[in-house]
């Protein structure tokens, strides 16, 4: 009787790990303990940085709106609150867009928010 060693089957499962893997630095990606660890936290974290992902943009775009703001003689806070009180429903990452590549616009609605807030 021939010895059964599942060989195909082990195969299968590590070049799947290690097809998961690609792209690791190191032993993480040739090392089927290394890479089967490394995988694993690499998908237990992939949530969470989806997650994260969002929060890093919005903090991205307040932090290019306040310079623009801060740019045209205006702070932050009160450049949303001015845009709130004169009704302009313009998302901060629209905001953020027009302050890094079209300052000119980005002056007028700055302008726009400074009258609402004075008034």
């Amino acid at each position: 009787m021939t010895r059964v060693t599942c060989a195909p089957a082990s195969r299968r499962r590590r070049k799947r790990w290690l097809k998961k893997a690609k792209g690791f630095w190191g032993d993480r990606k040739n090392h089927i303990r290394q890479t089967k660890n490394a995988v694993m936290k690499a998908l237990a974290f992939n949530t969470e940085h989806r997650k994260q992902k969002k929060s890093d943009f919005r903090s991205l775009w307040i932090t290019r709106v306040s310079v623009g703001a801060k740019i045209n003689g205006i702070s932050y806070s009160k450049l949303i609150h001015g845009l709130k009180i004169a009704g302009c429903d313009i998302n901060r990452k629209m905001l953020s867009e027009m302050a890094y590549h079209d300052p000119v616009g980005f002056a007028a609605i700055a302008e726009v928010a400074k009258k609402a807030h004075q008034s």
